[in-house]
């Protein structure tokens, strides 16, 4: 008697039939970073009104290691304005050290709930140190902490070493109600993503989805309608 692979298979198979608004052209804002940014806010109005959009600004970040293998990873979206999307990050972790071997970078923004999402292509910057600065000490106390005690992406020992370098950073920096009691890390930063493309997706019944793509065709930011070119592509 042979056994059939766990998971789903034809019969387990789970489909949803995408209801959204869908996207047309003539609905479309002028610019990309328009366009992104009435979708931003519309899914941070919906996290604050229902359950099933839990971190409306959770970005994947794509890159490739040295082999060209690819690698992703979902982190937060902690900027966004004309010049890109940004995240923040030890600068020696695994995707810092992916991205300087290689800038060449894929984020996607993904709200399933609202059938919609985002794909900004790119290129990454390291994001300025005042900017980076002026958000680290915007962050809760704890957090100013994590990034202090993770050695991020690097082997562990087990929970416990974890532990007991935030035992001992409570001691060294404690937390005295200042937004500047706990200095940023010299291996802490943050990658902002100069895009060439952005592909907004909106889903539609019987997978006849809408794919509208912005596509470089100048030197502007994503604010200057006059940089990018504008077309549709098969679902």
């Amino acid at each position: 008697m042979t056994s059939s692979p766990q998971g789903l298979g034809p019969q387990g198979v789970r489909r949803v039939d995408y209801t959204g608004e869908g996207l047309l052209e003539r609905d479309l804002l002028a610019s990309p970073f328009e366009q992104a940014q009435a979708w931003i806010d519309q899914a941070v109005a919906a996290a604050s009104e229902r359950t099933d959009v839990p971190e409306p600004t959770a970005i994947s970040v794509a890159t490739v290691d040295a082999s060209g293998a690819p690698n992703v990873r979902t982190v937060l979206m902690r900027f966004f304005d004309e010049r890109g999307p940004g995240f923040v990050t030890n600068l020696e972790s695994t995707k810092s050290r992916e991205i300087e071997s290689n800038p060449r970078v894929a984020v996607s923004l993904t709200w399933p709930a609202l059938f919609r999402s985002i794909r900004f292509r790119g290129r990454a910057g390291l994001i300025d140190r005042a900017e980076v600065e002026a958000y680290f000490d915007s962050r809760p106390y704890g957090s100013r902490l994590s990034a202090w005690a993770s050695q991020q992406s690097r082997p562990a020992a087990g929970r416990d070493d974890l532990e007991r370098r935030w035992a001992d950073l409570l001691g060294r920096y404690p937390d005295t109600g200042s937004d500047t009691a706990v200095p940023v890390p010299a291996f802490w930063g943050g990658w902002r993503v100069e895009c060439d493309e952005v592909e907004f997706w909106a889903g539609r019944s019987n997978r006849l989805h809408d794919r509208i793509v912005f596509t470089r065709t100048g030197g502007g930011d994503l604010a200057d309608a006059s940089a990018w070119g504008i077309s549709r592509r098969q679902p």
